[in-house]
């Protein structure tokens, strides 16, 4: 079986970045207490997370009528800015990611996968659950996993305000990267690039 790492609610969930733009490594990490769990993840598997957060949110506020409880806009003391916990000790690597909005606790759970695990989903719950990388906003119950399979899962369960932080600060993240050329759009190193339209010159 799975080793499940699961935080309801943890104190703290967010994304961030080891190393220099270029050759950044990109963490989730959720900490309770003093028990923190970090996992490495592609640049643009946060980028799709926080993208698929927000626009769950605002599915789920669209379905209520405005009356469920997710702020539209980041509240300001949701806000968190604060570097990763260290020391950073990497769990496990995440592959499949999947997010629901848990109808009864009001709450966003959010799970991640390690690679070569993936989340079982029943055939009345295809509907209500779908992988991060699939458009549709999904609802329903936590996916279990097929079968006896090895690996981990971080689960976190949080408020939509700790989501709307959580997607904010990711874009963020995702955004802070190497600054495009100006003529290629390519991502400019600290001394340049060497950019395509100028006919290989160093910009």
């Amino acid at each position: 079986m799975p080793q499940v790492f699961d935080y309801d609610p943890p104190e703290r969930f967010v994304a961030g970045t080891v190393g220099q733009p270029g050759s950044r490594t990109f963490f989730l990490q959720a900490r309770s207490g003093a028990r923190v769990t970090s996992v490495a993840l592609e640049k643009g598997q946060v980028a799709i997370l926080a993208e698929r957060v927000d626009e769950l949110l605002d599915e789920v506020l669209r379905r209520s009528g405005g009356s469920a409880p997710v702020p539209a806009l980041v509240p300001t003391d949701a806000e968190d800015n604060d570097p990763l916990e260290t020391p950073i000790d990497e769990e496990f690597r995440v592959g499949a990611m999947s997010l629901v909005w848990a109808v009864d606790a009001q709450r966003v759970i959010i799970e991640c996968y390690s690679e070569g695990l993936t989340p079982e989903i029943e055939e009345d719950d295809e509907e209500a659950r779908a992988e991060v990388e699939e458009a549709e906003p999904p609802s329903g119950p936590p996916a279990s996993t097929t079968g006896d399979q090895e690996g981990s899962i971080l689960r976190v369960s949080i408020s939509g305000s700790a989501a709307r932080a959580f997607a904010k600060r990711a874009l963020a993240v995702v955004a802070a990267g190497r600054p495009p050329c100006p003529f290629c759009a390519g991502p400019l190193d600290a001394d340049g690039h060497i950019c395509p339209r100028s006919n290989g010159y160093r910009r």
